[in-house]
């Protein structure tokens, strides 16, 4: 079957058994209602025993699960009045962050989020939800456009990384993240950041300086892929599934090391199984923070923000 994972062959098995069998009792005269009965509770209990006990290998591969909801499909279930804004002023738009401005519970807010494909074209037009430096920029015009008319900033991360190629370089790749948490430190509107799937190195950083940041429970966030660290500390690409157990890249990792805020219960099975179930699950999170951020004044927001990431991290004097 398509975009299979290894740990969900039993269950995707179990499942194309039980739709063989109500298609075979369809059409014939034969009653298999016991014997399909009696594999959907088998089913129900395989995917609590799979789905419960995902390693952090697993859950990196949920997260890069290609049917993924990505940013548009939750601001279309979210959020009502969309209206996309382009560009950075600079250079041009880059469609590798969407963003723009929408209400929320009646409520004016900007949404900006990293956009991966659809499909191979459309992966290709988005350069893989990597942002070039005019995505930052892009990001950065419509938070300063926010925090000027009292705005919430509600951020979606879900990339593997800003796009390291040579361009992006000499348009100013790291200057213009560096420029992002620099001034997003300093805004006097709630910015809430929400990884709902990869929250790749600097290209997650960018849009995740909030006052709070939320991760969907199959998410992953971390400064370097699995494959990546793997390479570098073993010289083996091979052994991502080893670098993804020992870098503490879930959601319920950050939570521990008090990184997030919280932890966005999925549909069983990863979010891609009901997309509408998840918007309902994020929703109840988002509004719940949006009422908690709003009764701050402009000074408390700086200051909860800036004692959050002052906090984060831990040493050991010897």
């Amino acid at each position: 079957m398509a975009n299979e994972m290894d740990f969900e062959k039993p269950v995707l098995e179990l499942r194309t058994k039980i739709a063989d069998l109500k298609e075979y009792n369809e059409k014939s005269d034969v009653d298999l209602s016991k014997e399909i009965e009696k594999l959907e509770h088998r089913l129900r209990k395989l995917e609590d025993d799979i789905y419960s006990n995902m390693s952090a290998w697993d859950k990196f591969q949920v997260a890069r699960h290609p049917e993924r909801p990505t940013t548009f499909d939750y601001i279309q279930l979210l959020f009502e009045d969309f209206f996309e804004l382009h560009g950075d002023r600079y250079f041009g738009d880059d469609p590798a962050i969407i963003g723009g401005i929408a209400t929320y519970h009646g409520m004016p807010v900007t949404v900006i989020g990293h956009q991966r494909g659809k499909d191979t074209k459309d992966n290709l037009y988005r350069n893989f939800g990597m942002p070039h430096p005019e995505g930052f920029r892009k990001s950065l015009r419509l938070m300063k456009q926010a925090n000027k008319f009292g705005r919430p900033i509600i951020c979606f991360i879900d990339t593997k990384g800003a796009y390291p190629g040579r361009a992006a370089e000499e348009r100013g790749q790291s200057e213009a993240i560096a420029r992002n948490l620099y001034e997003m430190s300093d805004f006097e509107v709630p910015i809430i950041s929400i990884v709902i799937g990869e929250g790749g190195s600097g290209g997650a950083l960018a849009l995740g300086l909030g006052n709070q940041i939320f991760m969907l429970e199959n998410a992953v966030f971390s400064v370097i892929s699995p494959e990546g660290a793997a390479a570098i500390l073993w010289k083996d690409a091979g052994m991502a599934k080893k670098a993804a157990e020992s870098m503490r890249i879930t959601a319920n990792d950050l939570f521990d090391l008090e990184i997030t805020d919280g932890i966005i219960p999925e549909v069983l099975g990863g979010a891609h199984q009901n997309v509408q179930e998840q918007a309902r699950l994020i929703d109840e999170t988002l509004a719940k923070s949006i009422r908690t951020l709003t009764s701050f004044t402009k000074e408390q927001l700086i200051e909860q923000r800036y004692t959050k990431f002052k906090k984060i991290g831990s040493f050991e004097q010897i």
